[in-house]
């Protein structure tokens, strides 16, 4: 698997719409599945998408409206590369 860069907008819009959540959830799975060596995380500021947000980027792709289960579909992916 190649290094994964993921980037959650913590604009507040965003983090209030759920990337509170979605960080956490990230973080937890993270260190669950032993990841920290192939998972860049950082935060953003606001990205000026707040209506399609909560937004994350993976490797430069802009996701909208992300909840619980399209993070987890993107980090299995991403994982069974």
């Amino acid at each position: 698997m190649s290094k994964l860069n993921i980037t959650v907008c913590m604009g507040s819009s965003c983090f209030a719409r759920g990337n509170a959540q979605n960080l956490e959830l990230i973080e937890n799975y993270i260190n669950e599945n032993n990841l920290e060596a192939e998972i860049d995380l950082c935060g953003a500021h606001c990205e000026g998408r707040c209506a399609k947000g909560p937004n994350i980027y993976v490797n430069g792709t802009e996701y909208n409206n992300v909840n619980e289960e399209k993070i987890l579909e993107i980090l299995n992916g991403a994982k069974n590369k």
